[in-house]
């Protein structure tokens, strides 16, 4: 992927500043070909760098709608001019931008260090659009010339012919300072980006992979192009806004330093510094240059800056954070009764059932079978009693049938993607988008030809990775609509791309019933949600053959603390419910399930902040390998406290700690200076949690502090935004005092429930008494236990409305 050097220069004289940007135009000397290079700021700190052609046979294709509104610009102040480079300002003169002459670079500086080099090896690369070469008066025929070629690609017995010739644009950024990054989902791979000198670049490009290669940077189902770089005083992004089939390169320097944070030697040491360095070439086969650098500094604010230009996690539906059964297919309406059925009489909760293709009519979506599903309606209100749901699955295909209605609208009004030459739903029914990478089956890589034409007359290399993003958007928009704008909407898509997480959730696709793929699960997961896609998941228990119990028991309780957790397969597998295992498997299950109730609480209002922000009070270690009965576990942070949340005890950070684990077992951490709350009782659904007393752990940190919040809401419409009917709660422990209070000014959703208990971890002396002030009212001393071996504090009975300020003090004389 290195492709010609090409040394472009910036013609200086040509600079044009305005209130958003500054111009330069770019001139490749040899070919003469011109650019236009416009710099642009943001007040969220952001620089965005955008390359076109100065003027184009026609335009270019530009992503509409990721960028969910233009970023408020700040205006760029000219600093220096020279002959070789101008610099300019931006924040009060923190932040710079010089673009140099020849070879043409722009260096983006933040307190007059070098963060960022864009075009720092000089790989500009940018193939303008061309007129057709005309054809022979004897054939139809492309004229035999050197360009030729490149306007017509075979794959297979497909044939990819260019209406404008190759278009193919890139570019290289040096990260200095930096030896690791991430992103860049989604692939079967590490969480940190691999060095690609030696092997094949990372590649993007929507794809319906079944049973994927592992450890592969091959482009599975969605494309996220951003990339995060992190060291421990600084962390930045680089968002490359391109749809097209694209190519990543990532190269570290020192190449061996890749695997741990560099230090820099001090004083005393001899040792040579080389300060390290990431360089990432990237490369697209179409579009413009649209690169945006986030320039942090901390992980947060990358997270925020990001979230800022392409949307927030959507808040979902409570039910959506329950746990979903899914089937290539369950058989009819009965088997969904009894499958239902069986989930209460093994007294395991659940919320959703879903349905494959085969519950339609023939295969044509937004249809039932009349002898499979007689009675959809009457399906949902069985379910929706019991405060379920029912999901169904629809492909982006419509099946070719005159006679149908849907099909006959969609050919009558054009709709349909061209070649080059030209029964009902209650409101406790929702939607699957699946196969939208797009999928075709007899297409060249099972997908949509490069050449085919949609509306617009844009071809289908220019869009290609947006594909399902708009399915899905067209989905949620139905569901909105549906509910006359007042229910928040739940859709599963299996492609994505930047943006999609505003949207709902995704999945990790086609995988198998083995350990490999349960453990690249975790890192697959985590690369998504550092790009923003935090609602996802990995089917549980694998796709595709069958699960030993053991792995079926372990792949659940990696799952539960996932956001998104479905148990998922595919038809020709033996049939999975939690009950056919035996009762060893079904009461491990259970387990797993209804102690989702903790981390479910974590994610409800860690998704109401900036996604799965759960400050980082939990930290689990699933057990990935067969047969295992010691886990090592790597507790962070050498100033840190890790209580062990089922015993209590208390791990200094910094350290790895080797513990036995059963098949019942699994070690989950809490983090000192943190609080946790969990739901008290059992139940048969995620809606009767509402109902429900709460309790508390507080985490005590080496300082005696801890902090942490609440949120609550109705769980199912937008009222907690269009009219702020949502609660809010801030915990804080100082000085032996436990304080609930408001975390916001907004917020007027007011709810009976109560917290019945709290735990606090970390204490180190036994108090004297404990008492309970709740405004307007006189203090109350309460019960306590206090466990002197691991240093736990548990006060229980206490019924404290959480809408209400109250206090809790260890009083010690």
């Amino acid at each position: 992927m290195q492709g010609p050097s090409l040394q472009h220069q910036a013609l200086l004289d040509t600079m044009v500043l305005t209130e958003k940007e500054a111009r330069f135009e770019l001139l490749e000397p040899v070919t003469q070909t011109r650019l236009l290079l416009s710099v642009s700021t943001c007040k969220n700190e952001t620089v965005r760098l955008l390359i076109d052609e100065l003027q184009p046979i026609k335009a270019r294709y530009r992503v509409p709608d990721v960028i969910t509104e233009e970023p408020q610009c700040e205006q760029l102040r000219l600093e220096t001019q020279t002959k070789d480079s101008v610099t300019l300002s931006w924040s009060a003169r923190r932040h710079r931008v010089r673009v140099w002459q020849f070879p043409f670079r722009v260096e983006i500086l933040c307190e007059d260090e070098v963060m960022v080099t864009f075009n720092s090896a000089g790989k500009l690369w940018f193939e303008t659009l061309q007129d057709p070469p005309r054809a022979t008066s004897h054939s139809n025929e492309l004229q035999e010339d050197p360009r030729s070629s490149l306007w017509k690609e075979t794959f297979g017995q497909f044939v990819d012919i260019k209406a404008n010739g190759p278009s193919s644009v890139g570019v290289d950024l040096c990260l200095h300072g930096f030896s690791h990054v991430y992103g860049l989902p989604e692939h079967a791979d590490s969480l940190q980006l691999r060095d690609t000198r030696d092997g094949e670049p990372y590649r993007l490009y929507n794809l319906d992979v079944f049973a994927y290669d592992l450890h592969s940077r091959f482009g599975l189902y969605g494309s996220v192009p951003l990339l995060v770089a992190h060291k421990p005083d600084k962390t930045l992004g680089i968002f490359w806004q391109n749809a097209s089939e694209t190519f990543v390169n990532v190269q570290y320097s020192p190449s061996d330093h890749q695997d741990s944070y560099i230090k820099k030697p001090t004083q005393d040491e001899q040792t040579p510094w080389t300060q390290p360095q990431t360089d990432v070439h990237w490369l697209s086969e179409s579009g413009v240059i649209d690169c945006l650098v986030l320039l942090g500094p901390s992980p947060q604010k990358v997270f925020t800056q990001y979230a800022m230009l392409t949307g927030y996690q959507a808040l979902p539906p409570l039910f959506a954070l329950g746990y979903h059964q899914c089937r290539w297919s369950y058989n009819d309406e009965a088997d969904v009764k009894a499958v239902d059925a069986g989930f209460d009489r093994h007294n395991i909760p659940y919320d959703v059932i879903w349905l494959d293709i085969d519950h339609t009519d023939e295969k044509r979506y937004f249809t039932w079978d009349p002898v499979l599903f007689p009675k959809p309606m009457s399906l949902q209100r069985h379910l929706d009693k019991k405060k379920r749901k029912l999901v169904v699955i629809n492909d982006p295909h419509i099946k070719v049938d005159p006679d149908w209605s849907l099909y006959r609208e969609a050919r009558d009004g054009g709709l349909f993607v061209k070649d080059r030459e030209g029964q009902g739903s209650t409101p406790s029914l929702f939607v699957w988008n699946d196969m939208n990478e797009p999928s075709v089956f007899n297409g060249p890589e099972q997908t949509m030809p490069k050449d085919a034409v949609h509306y617009g007359g844009w071809e289908h290399r220019e869009l290609h990775n947006l594909y399902g993003f708009y399915q899905h958007m067209a989905t949620v928009d139905g569901l909105i609509t549906r509910s006359g704008g007042s229910e928040r909407p739940f859709v599963l898509s299996r492609s994505f791309f930047a943006g999609s997480q505003r949207l709902g959730a995704i999945w990790t696709g086609d995988n198998v019933a083995s350990w490999e793929y349960l453990k690249i699960s975790i890192p697959m997961l985590l690369s998504l949600s550092v790009t923003g896609m935090v609602f996802c998941g990995a089917d549980v228990g694998g796709f595709f053959l069958d699960p030993e119990p053991e792995l079926l028991v372990r792949w659940y309780q990696a799952a539960a603390l996932q956001p998104f957790f479905r148990g998922h397969s595919a038809n020709v597998t033996k049939r999975r419910e939690p009950w056919l295992f035996g009762e060893k498997v079904t009461a491990a299950i259970r387990t797993v399930i209804q102690q989702r109730r903790t981390p479910l609480l974590c994610l409800r209002s860690g998704f109401h902040s900036l996604g799965f922000n759960t400050g980082g009070a939990l930290l689990a270690c699933p057990v990935t390998e067969s047969g295992v009965q010691e886990v090592k576990v790597l507790l962070p942070g050498s100033d840190e406290i890790w209580y062990d949340v089922h015993s209590g005890k208390a791990y200094k950070g910094g350290r790895t700690l080797s513990l036995p684990v059963t098949l019942d077992t699994v070690p989950v951490f809490q983090r000192g200076g943190s609080v946790v709350c969990r739901s008290v009782g059992s139940c048969s659904c995620t809606a009767e949690l509402q109902q429900f007393p709460l309790s508390i752990t507080v985490a005590l940190n080496s300082q005696g502090v801890a902090e942490g919040e609440l949120y609550l809401d109705d769980g199912h419409s937008f009222n907690y935004r269009d009219k702020k009917a949502f609660c809010l709660r801030r915990f804080n422990m100082l000085s032996n005092h436990l304080i609930c209070r408001p975390a916001s000014e907004e917020g007027t959703f007011d709810c009976d429930t109560v917290m019945q208990s709290v735990t606090i971890l970390g204490v180190k002396n036994k108090p004297t008494t404990v008492v309970v002030h709740v405004s307007g009212t006189k203090d109350a001393s309460v019960a306590f236990q206090y466990m002197e071996t691991c240093c736990r504090l548990t006060v229980s009975n206490l019924n404290l409305k959480v809408t209400k300020n109250w206090e809790i003090k260890m009083v010690k004389l």
